[in-house]
């Protein structure tokens, strides 16, 4: 399987007519670049290939490159005729090393370490063209999760399709807790179906101006900027009401609070919450949840992705962003009656619902 990834390697030359040029070769740049042509040949992959030749993966792949395209002549260095290169072939393997080991690089950084540790000046037009030349990548970083596990996927999957598969066991209760007090309220009824919602808290601002409007004047906005420190815990129902509600912060108790009012619009059902590991969702959190006939499923650590609420709130602040507010409760009426608007919309969860649900259970 590996191999069939591998980069072709045409054959121009065959084995023995290698040989013969490497015993005549002399110069060491012919030598090195004949030597990974010949391990290229014994089935290394190009990395490999380049590793044993003291040269670096990027090199490898301008290397295998120039020779499928042109041959022995597009292989070997020609610094007879026009302009020397500014860095030579071990320099760049050695700007190569220096740029991974203090990657990401802003492109005035490389310049000045071009000039501090080689002498050297690329015109900011051409310095891209140079650095892809050498195999670097000009994109935005996305930053990594470290307690992200290897499988979130399947792991999200397991824990919905244990929700699903209603046990004698209170969902929420975690192995060696003790037992008391894991009871659903006796004015709780969960025996007419499900409801399948996404649980997640934000911090909308009404000063976002990250979406561009047109203007026939100079574009600005004659207003006095208003800020709200509250939080928006939101609840994003597939199959019944939604609700979004500001708290002063997202302690246990108030995410207690939200759940209640969840379980009030949506009555007579057992309720399947979707949410991360939030700081509030401690034991207490998820025994009232419990009380209220919820049942919560975790997401795996580090893995937003998989809640499509957070697609809800980027479409909300997207939405909202051009719009002209007074004050704060201008603003939080405009996120709920936004909120209530765009949750109508089961488009956000689509893709996990064809991932991770069976409708069979669900029903």
């Amino acid at each position: 399987m590996e191999r069939s990834r591998r980069k072709e390697i045409e054959h121009h030359l065959t084995e023995e007519e290698i040989d013969e040029l490497l015993r005549e070769a002399e110069d060491d740049h012919h030598v090195r670049r004949l030597g990974f042509l010949k391990n290229l040949y014994h089935g290394d992959s190009i990395p490999e290939a380049a590793d044993r030749e003291g040269r670096s993966a990027a090199t490898g792949g301008r290397w295998a490159d120039a020779w499928n395209e042109d041959g022995l002549e597009g292989l070997m260095p020609s610094f007879g005729g026009g302009r020397p290169p500014k860095l030579d072939e071990d320099e760049q393997d050695e700007l190569v090393e220096m740029l991974r080991d203090g990657q990401p690089w802003k492109s005035q950084e490389i310049h000045h370490l071009l000039q501090e540790e080689f002498g050297v000046s690329y015109s900011p037009n051409y310095l891209g063209t140079f650095l892809r030349n050498l195999g670097l990548s000009y994109a935005k970083p996305r930053p990594k999760r470290p307690h992200r596990p290897e499988n979130p996927d399947e792991i999200l999957e397991e824990r919905v399709d244990d929700a699903l598969d209603e046990g004698e066991q209170p969902h929420n209760k975690h192995d060696g807790e003790d037992d008391e007090g894991w009871t659903v309220d006796d004015d709780i009824c969960t025996d007419g179906g499900t409801v399948l919602g996404f649980f997640d808290a934000s911090k909308p601002q009404p000063y976002d101006n990250s979406r561009r409007v047109w203007y026939v004047d100079d574009p600005h906005i004659e207003r006095e900027l208003v800020k709200t420190h509250d939080s928006a815990v939101g609840f994003y129902a597939l199959n019944g009401e939604s609700l979004v509600e500001f708290t002063e912060d997202e302690k246990k108790e108030r995410i207690c609070g939200v759940l209640e009012q969840i379980r009030e619009q949506n009555p007579g059902k057992r309720i399947l919450l979707v949410l991360d590991k939030h700081g509030a969702h401690c034991k207490y959190t998820r025994k009232r949840a419990h009380e209220l006939g919820i049942d919560l499923i975790f997401i795996p650590s580090g893995s937003p992705h998989l809640n499509p609420i957070e697609q809800v709130w980027d479409y909300l602040k997207w939405t909202m962003a051009p719009i002209v507010v007074e004050d704060e409760t201008e603003f939080k009426t405009l996120v709920q009656e936004t909120f209530e608007k765009i949750t109508h919309r089961i488009s956000f969860a689509k893709g996990w619902c064809e991932k991770f649900l069976d409708f069979q259970k669900l029903s």
